[in-house]
C-alpha cells in the first residue's frame, strides 16, 4: 500500500537472497513470475515449488517440478473456509470500509453475502452449471452486457482478463462502485478508465473516483486489485490460509516422494481449540473417517 511498483518490486528482490549472498533453497513465488523470468538461476536443483504454474506447463516453460499449495495439500479447508468466509467477511467490509455506502436495494454482484445484505444480486456466466445453480437459487443470471446498464455494485471474481471493459463503463450509473476479489489485477480496464475518463480524483488511500466525459463518476477500489486485501481482510481467515502455507512447506522439505494429505485438518483442529470447540469422536464400530470425502 502507498508503493510505486517500483519500490514494490526493489522489496521482493531483497528476499531473493539472504545477507551473506546464498541463495534460497526453498522458494514460494505467487505465480513463478520471479523465478522463471528475473533469476532463473536460483532454480538450479531446486525441488517441488509452489506457484501457480499452469500457464507455463502449457506452454513448455516450466523449469522445474512445482507444487501448488495450499490447494494439494490442504485443499478442503482452503476450499470451505478461505474462499468462503474470505470473500464473505472482506468483501463487505472492504466496501463498506472505503466507500461507506449502504448495500441494501443495490444492484450488485458476488452473491450470497451482497443478497444478505439486502443487494438484488445479478450474476454473469460462462459456465451453464454455475449458471444453472445461480438460476434455481432466484439469482438473476444476465450478460455483463445487460448487467452495466443496472448494478451499482460490480464485484469480479473470475481472475481472467478483460471482465469490465470501457464499453461497460460508458453504461454505468453514476457513482457505481467497482472491484475485483478474483486474481491480479486484469479484469478491471483501468488503463482505458486512467485513458479516457476527465479526471481521477484519489478520496483516500485505495479509493479512486473517475469523473467520466459524461459527466458521470465511477469509484474503484483498491486499483482493482484484490479488494479483501487491500481493504480489509479478517485475521482469523488469514491465519488458517498461512497456517496452510507453513505447514505445506515444511511437508515439501521433509519428504520429497510421499506427502501428508492431513494438514489442512491439523490446521482446522488447532484453530477449534483457540475457540474452544471440541470435537465429536468416532467409536470403533462407525465408519473409517478416511472414506470421508469434503
Amino acid at each position: 500500500k502507498g508503493m510505486t511498483d517500483e519500490e514494490y518490486v526493489w522489496c521482493i528482490e531483497q528476499t531473493v537472497y539472504w545477507k551473506d549472498g546464498q541463495p534460497l533453497n526453498m522458494i514460494l513465488d505467487d505465480s513463478g513470475d520471479l523465478t522463471h523470468k528475473k533469476y532463473p538461476i536460483l532454480l538450479s536443483g531446486m525441488g517441488p515449488m509452489v506457484h501457480n504454474l499452469y500457464k507455463m506447463m502449457k506452454n513448455s516453460e516450466l523449469k522445474v517440478p512445482a507444487v501448488l499449495t495450499p490447494s494439494f495439500l490442504s485443499l478442503s479447508l482452503q476450499s470451505k473456509f478461505d474462499k468462503l468466509y474470505g470473500c464473505r467477511e472482506s468483501l463487505i467490509d472492504g466496501i463498506k470500509r472505503a466507500t461507506d455506502v449502504m448495500i441494501d436495494g443495490k444492484v450488485a454482484g458476488c452473491i450470497q453475502v451482497l443478497r444478505g445484505f439486502g443487494a438484488r444480486v445479478f450474476v454473469t456466466e460462462v459456465d451453464p452449471i454455475n449458471a444453472l445453480q445461480a438460476a434455481v437459487e432466484g439469482y438473476e443470471v444476465t450478460t455483463m452486457e445487460e448487467a452495466c446498464k443496472e448494478g451499482n455494485i460490480f464485484v469480479t471474481t473470475t481472475g481472467c482478463e478483460d471482465i469490465l471493459l470501457g464499453k461497460h463503463f460508458e453504461q454505468m450509473k453514476d457513482d457505481s462502485i467497482v472491484c475485483n476479489i478474483g486474481h491480479f489485477d486484469c479484469e478491471i480496464d483501468l488503463n482505458w478508465l486512467n485513458a479516457n475518463s476527465a479526471e481521477k480524483i484519489n478520496i483516500k488511500p485505495q479509493v479512486d473516483r473517475y469523473r467520466m466525459k459524461s459527466g458521470r463518476y465511477i469509484i474503484v477500489l483498491a486499483e482493482g486489485r484484490l479488494v479483501n486485501l487491500g481493504c480489509a481482510i479478517p485475521g482469523f481467515v488469514m491465519s488458517n490460509s498461512f497456517t496452510n502455507q507453513v505447514l505445506d512447506q515444511i511437508e515439501l522439505w521433509k519428504n520429497t516422494t510421499k506427502y501428508s494429505l492431513g494438514l489442512d485438518e491439523e490446521v482446522a483442529t488447532a484453530h477449534l481449540d483457540k475457540l474452544g470447540v471440541k470435537l465429536t469422536k468416532l467409536s470403533d464400530k462407525q465408519p473409517n473417517p478416511d472414506h470421508y470425502h469434503y
